[in-house]
């Protein structure tokens, strides 16, 4: 019996269906078919055709040939739910060959670089969620009149109130095997995060596509909407998705990034290997922003207050230190890590991670320094008190994070001509329609004041 056939039996015996091959557009956006079991080898050799003009992101015009989806068939899974159901993370192909606008063969292809040099990414994606429900109006609003702390962050009484939801979810991350090991009310009232354990960057990657599916299909089930905008309210919190990075010996599995006596310059746990990365992200920090960050909504999180009765925690400087969380580079306490706090619940985790991991190479090839870490809180000083101490403040908006991202041929080096120009294509549009359209705000301020 060859592997696929095995692969298809096992489906078979656990009473599978359906196969879905799940790509994602540019926006990391779950893409594809659903496929009877019996058509499974057709499915696995890429037998699903796409036209690639009717997607986001992918490059294609309506005269060009289709693309097709090939299923990762290591990394199946069944779902919970729905168990006729599989559904199978999947990449693209042209003609046969890698298509390199897909943003997790463009992870795979950085990878493989990685590999080359004897490292292994290790990645752990913070996952922070709204759970809401839908107005009559049909704006978004909190589903538990009690959950409206100013500072519920950590609160017991709240997350039990939503337990019903939360344990389902929970319950579900622990039967996919993803090692769930915390989970909690987060800052924002109706807010939630979830961590399970890090895992090679792809797998990571791939869980973080299906976690917001999941999430949003649970939370239905309870009547709410799970929703992963950055900035759901301009008052509270936002949605983070914090990248922990660190590098591993690809034959031993040791950290690299760990420096277990804290001997560093900065007694910080962290190795020169660390460092070097960490200056790597530093160094593209800005240009980084529009994969990590890249809505409109987006730079609405990345403020110092905003219109929050307290200090926002997100990033708002490209800047690195310790538990420091005015940072946009942390090194955790435990250390041997590299947490970039810039990315949010709505950025596409393959293109997000391949940019990080080509950064922070850049940094250990070039040997780069990334100066004395910053123990202050940045939120305080002035932005003249933050140029004369050196800190460089993250872009203010979409418009000019796409400037950075345009302007860095670091961009272009790792992407490739067409899927960086594809990308800021679609996000300069998305920028244009916010700036041409006519706000609520803007009707509420101007059109009786004068």
């Amino acid at each position: 019996m060859g592997a696929v056939d095995a692969i298809k039996q096992d489906l078979l015996a656990k009473g599978v269906k359906y196969c879905i091959g799940a790509y994602v557009d540019i926006h990391g956006v779950p893409k594809g078919k659903i496929v009877p079991i019996s058509h499974f080898e057709d499915f696995a050799s890429g037998s699903e055709l796409y036209t690639g003009y009717a997607l986001d992101g992918l490059g294609q015009s309506p005269n060009d040939d289709e693309i097709a989806s090939v299923p990762d068939l290591e990394r199946g899974i069944q779902l919970p739910w729905q168990k006729e159901v599989a559904w199978f993370p999947a990449d693209n192909t042209y003609h046969g060959e890698p298509y390199l606008l897909n943003t997790r063969t463009l992870l795979k292809k950085v990878l493989a670089d990685a590999a080359a040099k004897g490292w292994k990414f290790n990645l752990g994606i913070e996952c922070e969620v709204y759970f809401l429900k839908l107005t009559d109006e049909g704006g978004l609003a909190v589903e538990n009149s009690d959950d409206n702390l100013m500072k519920p962050c950590y609160d017991v009484k709240r997350f039990l109130d939503s337990y019903g939801l939360i344990d389902e979810i929970a319950s579900t991350i622990e039967e996919l095997g993803w090692g769930l090991y915390s989970f909690d009310h987060e800052d924002g009232n109706g807010q939630f995060e979830f961590d399970f354990e890090y895992s090679d960057a792809l797998t990571m990657c791939d869980r973080y596509v299906f976690f917001r599916y999941m999430a949003k299909k649970i939370a239905a089930k309870h009547g709410l909407i799970a929703t992963f905008m950055p900035k759901p309210f301009a008052d509270k919190t936002g949605n983070g998705a914090h990248f922990n990075m660190s590098l591993a010996d690809i034959e031993t599995g040791a950290n690299l990034f760990k420096q277990a006596d804290r001997s560093d310059p900065h007694g910080l746990g962290l190795s020169q290997l660390g460092y070097q990365y960490t200056a790597g992200i530093l160094k593209h920090g800005r240009a980084l922003c529009a994969a990590w960050a890249p809505t409109v909504n987006s730079y609405k999180r990345l403020v110092r207050r905003g219109l929050m009765g307290y200090y926002s925690w997100a990033p708002v400087f490209n800047s690195f230190g310790t538990n420091n969380r005015t940072n946009s580079v942390r090194i955790p306490m435990a250390g041997g890590r590299v947490e970039s706090r810039n990315a949010d619940s709505a950025c596409n985790p393959y293109l997000a991670a391949a940019l990080a991991l080509a950064a922070g190479m850049e940094g250990i090839e070039g040997q780069l320094d990334p100066g004395a870490p910053r123990s202050e809180n940045l939120y305080a000083y002035s932005d003249e008190e933050l140029k004369n101490i050196g800190v460089q403040s993250l872009p203010r908006s979409l418009g000019e994070a796409i400037d950075a991202f345009a302007g860095d041929p670091f961009i272009t080096q790792v992407l490739g001509q067409e899927l960086r120009d594809e990308f800021i294509k679609y996000k300069s549009a998305e920028w244009e329609e916010y700036n041409l359209t006519i706000s609520p705000w803007e009707i509420k301020k101007y059109a009786r004041l004068y």
